[in-house]
C-alpha cells in the first residue's frame, strides 16, 4: 500500500504558488548547489514496527532525503548530526531565525508515525527560510517495509517544487550484475532502487543475460538471454519470475525494447546474414519487418509518443544513428559527427537522444533528434550503454576503467558536471532506468 494521507498534504500542498518562491536555477549547470537542511524527522510517540522504531525511521527517512537531494547535484544538505533536534511541535512551526543561522536556503521536515493498522505516516513539509513560509506538505502512507519509498516521494516533492523538473528518485533500476574472470563472466539479471538499495537478483546465472529493459508498467523486463547458447529475447515478470520467450524462431534476436504504451516490443533479427529491425506484439505471434538495407541495424528504441523509432546502422559502412516512423517509413540518418555512434536511446521527454560516441574511447552524449546539437556528457576511458531518468533530465550508463576489466554503474546529469557512482554488490552493466513507481 502506498497513498497520500489527506490531512498532511490537500490544498496546503500548493501554498505559495502565488507568492514569492525559492527556485533553484538550473540552466547552464550549477556552481553552487543550494544549501538546504534536513534535520532528523521526530515522532509523536516511538513505536516498535516491523522495520524498527519510529524514533529510528525518522533518522534514517530524513538520511535518505537528505542523499537523494545531494546526488542530484543541486543541493548542499547540512550535516544531519550538527542540526537542531526538531521537536514534533515544530514540524509545523519552524524556528526560522535558528534555520537562517545555519546557512539553510531551504529546510525540509517531517515526522514519522506508527497507525493503529500497522501502517506509517511520514509527513513531509518545505519552508523557504528566508521568506519563513512553508513551500508544500506531503503525507504518505505506507507499510514499514516501503519507509524508503516515502523517503524518495518526500525527496521527489521538495526537488520538484525547487527546480520545476519532474521527479525521478521514486525509480528503479534494472541491470546485469557480472562477476568472474573476463572470459569467463557470469552475468545476472538484478534489479534495485535508484540509489543502489533494495538490491536483488532475478536470474541464477546459468544462462548468460544481457541489455535488459524496464516495461512501461514496470511489471515485466526484456532482455536477451543465451538459454541453450541460443541469443534470444525473453519477458521475465516481476513478482512470480515467470519467463517467456517472445519469438519462437531459430533465428538469433536481441536489443529488445518496449513501445511506450508497453503493447510491442521492438528488437533485432538475423536472418540468413542479413539483421534488420522488427516488432512484435508483447503477447507474441507474428513479427513484422521494419528494415531491409543491408548490414546491421539495431538497438532500437521508440519516441515516447511512439511514432518513430531512432536505432542504429552501419549501411553507410560505419555505425551511425538513423531515425524512422514506427511502421519503418522514412529511414533517415542523424548522426554526421566524427567518429561512430551507437546504443541510442530516445530521452522521456522528447527532445533529446543520448547515445554512445565512439572514438578516442567510448563517451556518452546527447543530441537533438534531428541530430543536432550534439554534447558528450562524460570523459571516462569507455563510457557506454545510456538509459535515461523517468525525468529525462540524468542519464544512467556503465563505465570500464582502463586495464581493469571490472564495470560500474554511473549516472550524469544535463549538464556532465554532477557524475554518480551508483553502487552494486559486484560489477555492473547495461542499466535500464525505470518509470516512476506508482
Amino acid at each position: 500500500m502506498f497513498a497520500q494521507n489527506p490531512a498532511a498534504s490537500g490544498q496546503a500542498a500548493n501554498q505559495g504558488d502565488n507568492r514569492r518562491i525559492l527556485r533553484v536555477d538550473i540552466t547552464g549547470g550549477i556552481s553552487q548547489p543550494m544549501p538546504i537542511a534536513v534535520p532528523v524527522m521526530p515522532t509523536p510517540s516511538s513505536v516498535e514496527t516491523l522495520a524498527g522504531t519510529t524514533a529510528v525511521l525518522g533518522r534514517q527517512v530524513a538520511s535518505v532525503i537528505s542523499n537523494d537531494l545531494k546526488s542530484s547535484g543541486l543541493f548542499t544538505p547540512s550535516q544531519q548530526a550538527s542540526l537542531h533536534n526538531v521537536s514534533f511541535p515544530e514540524v509545523t512551526a519552524p524556528q526560522y531565525s535558528y534555520w537562517l543561522s545555519s546557512g539553510a536556503q531551504a529546510l525540509v521536515q517531517g515526522f514519522v508515525q506508527a497507525n493503529g493498522d500497522g501502517t506509517l505516516t511520514v509527513g513531509c513539509y518545505l519552508y523557504d527560510v528566508f521568506a519563513s513560509q512553508e513551500m508544500l506538505h506531503k503525507g504518505f502512507v505506507v507499510k514499514p517495509a516501503d519507509w524508503r519509498r516515502a523517503a524518495h516521494k518526500c525527496a521527489d516533492a521538495v526537488y520538484t517544487r525547487l527546480t520545476g523538473e519532474g521527479p525521478y528518485f521514486d525509480s528503479r533500476i534494472v541491470y546485469i550484475s557480472e562477476t568472474g574472470p573476463k572470459n569467463h563472466r557470469l552475468k545476472r539479471l538484478a534489479i534495485m532502487d535508484q540509489d543502489g538499495a533494495n538490491h536483488r537478483f532475478l536470474t541464477n546465472g546459468q544462462s548468460m543475460v544481457l541489455t535488459p529493459r524496464f516495461a512501461p508498467n514496470q511489471q515485466t523486463v526484456t532482455y536477451l538471454s543465451y538459454v541453450g547458447n541460443s541469443p534470444r529475447i525473453y519477458v521475465y515478470t516481476l513478482g512470480s519470475g515467470h519467463v517467456r520467450l517472445v519469438v519462437n524462431k531459430l533465428n538469433t534476436t536481441f536489443a529488445p525494447r518496449f513501445s511506450p504504451d508497453g503493447k510491442t516490443i521492438v528488437f533485432s533479427m538475423s536472418v540468413a546474414g542479413n539483421t534488420d529491425i522488427y516488432k512484435v506484439p508483447v503477447s507474441g505471434g507474428q513479427a513484422t519487418r521494419l528494415t531491409t538495407s543491408p548490414g546491421i541495424d539495431t538497438a532500437p528504441s521508440f519516441s515516447p509518443d511512439g511514432s518513430k523509432i531512432v536505432f542504429e546502422s552501419d549501411r553507410s559502412g560505419s555505425q551511425q544513428i538513423y531515425s524512422m516512423n514506427a511502421d519503418g517509413s522514412n529511414q533517415n540518418r542523424i548522426s554526421f559527427g566524427s567518429g561512430r555512434y551507437a546504443t541510442p536511446v530516445w530521452s522521456p521527454r522528447g527532445d533529446l537522444i543520448a547515445f554512445t560516441k565512439l572514438g578516442g574511447g567510448f563517451h556518452v552524449g546527447v543530441m537533438k533528434t534531428d541530430g543536432s546539437g550534439e554534447q558528450i556528457l562524460t570523459n571516462g576511458w569507455q563510457d557506454e550503454g545510456p538509459s535515461w531518468s523517468p525525468n529525462g533530465r540524468v542519464i544512467a550508463f556503465f563505465r570500464t576503467a582502463r586495464n581493469s576489466g571490472h564495470t560500474e554503474l554511473w549516472s550524469v546529469d544535463l549538464t556532465g558536471v554532477n557524475e554518480r557512482h551508483i553502487p552494486t554488490p559486484l560489477d555492473g552493466s547495461d542499466p535500464s532506468w525505470g518509470p516512476l513507481l506508482p
